[in-house]
């Protein structure tokens, strides 16, 4: 089990300190997935939407929470950002089910002393989350079903990979 570095040795939360890490390129990509109706994600595609072109406000909504990180996490570093980005991908329908999903990956960059996974879970998150807002006076039911770290690359821990190859994702 791998030491925690969040506490100080009465036992409390801190913030890491960092001052001696050398600043390299570190790179995470995230994603969250949002369930709904077929019909909804089908509005949402086609900019039926009442409120707008949903994926346009997700996606300036994902950039705005990376760079808020850290006033949304206590023990998160405030780091320059080199980039945010945010991709939304239409999962094929599972027959039977009745239910579409929509896919936000998020991916974010930069040169600093610490990573960027929180930046990268937060943008993919609230991105995820301001889909169901923009939609859940049609559709209530939907749900963001799952958020996680896909990869990163940088730092003293160095790479990580949840999947061996893009495609297979579960």
């Amino acid at each position: 089990m791998a030491e925690w570095t969040h506490l100080n040795a009465q036992g409390r939360a801190r913030m890491v300190d960092i001052s001696e890490k050398e600043p390299t390129r570190r790179t995470a990509v995230a994603r969250a997935v949002v369930r709904m109706r077929r019909e909804t994600l089908r509005n949402i595609l086609e900019g039926r939407v009442e409120k707008g072109d949903v994926l346009a406000v997700a996606q300036v909504a994902g950039v705005m929470a990376a760079k808020r990180t850290p006033d949304l996490i206590p023990m998160c570093h405030p780091i320059p950002l080199a980039k945010v980005d945010l991709r939304f991908r239409e999962v094929e329908d599972r027959p039977g089910n009745g239910w579409s999903e929509l896919e936000v990956e998020s991916e974010v960059s930069t040169v600093a002393s610490t990573g960027v996974e929180m930046e990268a879970l937060t943008a993919a998150s609230v991105a995820a989350l301001t889909v169901y807002d923009m939609c859940k006076a049609a559709d209530r039911g939907m749900e963001v079903v799952s958020v996680g770290l896909i990869r990163k690359t940088g730092g003293k821990s160095g790479d990580y990979r949840r999947w061996p190859e893009e495609g297979d994702a579960p």
